[in-house]
This record gives C-alpha cells, sequence and structure tokens, in this order.
C-alpha cells in the first residue's frame, strides 16, 4: 500500500496505539480522520498530529455513519480502516457484572463491528480497502480475569476471519493486529498498575509493525500478526 494521499480512519485515535498509528499515517502523506469520545484529548491529538478529528462512541451506530460518512463526503473515498478502539475490565467470573460486560462488548466487539461495516461498504462499491483491527494476544489465549476482554478479543477475531472470506473477492485486505502487552494508559483505565520499563513495547512499536505490514503491495497481504516484547523481564 502506498500511503501519499490516501484516506485513512483511525478510531481511538486520541491516544496510544491509535495516536501513534494516526502519526504514522500522517507522516507517510495518508489524509487521516481519528475519532474518539473525549472532544479535549481528541482535539489536542490532532493538532500535534496534523490530522482532522470527529468526536463519536464507536457503540453507537448513528455516530458510526455519521464519521465515515462524512469523512467519504469530503475526501470521494476511504482508502484504510483501523478499528483500534478498545477497553478492558479485569474482574473474577464471580465479581464480573452483566452490565460491564455488556460494555466491553459494546466498544470492543460492536463497534468493531459498526466501523467495520461502514468501511466495508464502500471498499465494496471501490473494489478496493484495507480494514485492520487491533485486538491482542488476549485473543489468542484467555487468562485469570479475562471473562470481558479477552472473550471479546476472541470475539474480534473471529469477526475478522469472517470478513477477510467475504472481502478478499473485492480486493479488500483484512489484517488483525495482536499486541502483547503495551504501555499506554489502557492499564490506569483497566483499574491496575503497570509496571513501567524500557523493555516493554510502547504504542510507537505496534504502529511500526503495522506500518510495515501495510507497505506490502496490494497482491498480497498478512492477514494476522503478533507483536510481543522480546524479553519484558
Amino acid at each position: 500500500m502506498e500511503f501519499q494521499d490516501k484516506t485513512a480512519i483511525v478510531t481511538g485515535g486520541s491516544e496510544g496505539i491509535g495516536k501513534a498509528m494516526a502519526a504514522s499515517l500522517c507522516r507517510a502523506g495518508a489524509r487521516v480522520l481519528i475519532t474518539a469520545r473525549r472532544e479535549d484529548v481528541l482535539s489536542a491529538a490532532a493538532e500535534v498530529i496534523g490530522c482532522e478529528y470527529a468526536v463519536g462512541d464507536v457503540a453507537s451506530e448513528d455516530d458510526c455513519r455519521r464519521i465515515v460518512g462524512d469523512f467519504v463526503q469530503r475526501r470521494g473515498r476511504l482508502d484504510l480502516m483501523v478499528n483500534n478502539a478498545g477497553f478492558g475490565i479485569f474482574k473474577p467470573l464471580v465479581e464480573m457484572e452483566l452490565s460491564e460486560l455488556e460494555s466491553v462488548y459494546r466498544t470492543n466487539v460492536f463497534g468493531a463491528f459498526l466501523m467495520g461495516r461502514e468501511a466495508a461498504r464502500h471498499f465494496v462499491e471501490q473494489d478496493a480497502g484495507c480494514l485492520v483491527n487491533v485486538a491482542s494476544t488476549a485473543a489468542l489465549k484467555g487468562g485469570r480475569g479475562g471473562t470481558a476482554y479477552a472473550s471479546s478479543k476472541f470475539a474480534l477475531r473471529g469477526m475478522t476471519d469472517a470478513w477477510r472470506a467475504e472481502l478478499r473477492p473485492h480486493n479488500v485486505r483484512v489484517i488483525l493486529c495482536n499486541p502483547s502487552e503495551v504501555q499506554t494508559p489502557f492499564a490506569e483505565k483497566a483499574g491496575y498498575q503497570q509496571q513501567v520499563s524500557p523493555k516493554k513495547l510502547i504504542a510507537e512499536d505496534v504502529a511500526d509493525a503495522l506500518m510495515g505490514v501495510l507497505r506490502t503491495d496490494d497482491r498480497g497481504f498478512v492477514p494476522e500478526f503478533s507483536v510481543w516484547a522480546t524479553n519484558p523481564f
């Protein structure tokens, strides 16, 4: 994929992996829109990155339609969707509330579905496009406390497989990225203390890996890959 003048939407783009990915795309010449729920943080990130932004919640069908529709109307097309928005709640099964499980799924699963669907409609019409879902190594193996988060990423992985099968005949590349632990605001929001270490991944590491995969000529693609810290201990 050549990035110059390509158009891209990155969800969860106000911080962490989404912000790093949007910045990498902009430096490569793409025209990027980031989206998230908090306008103050989102607008500040967009100013630093040098991209467009649209406030919205990926869990809202109306917001997803508006964000994608408005961007395509302005730019004429959509070349890349990066579904990065997500969060986690980590509790033992016996302490998990249904409302908590539902809230994680609304963003991590339903949000990715809604943005992916809106993007795919344009990709099919164009007979071209690229859809990236940012999951987690938790999508490969569940762990203690992972009832909500890990299962949501397993679901995202399953949807990605289904979309890949459906969209390949339309020249659409569907890619799943599984980062291991990354030093971002994710841990603090999830309510646990993350031990900072120069050995652990940072958001830019994941963005670099994604950019490398996306640079593959459009005749081929990497369907799924994981990013691990070499020795985080």
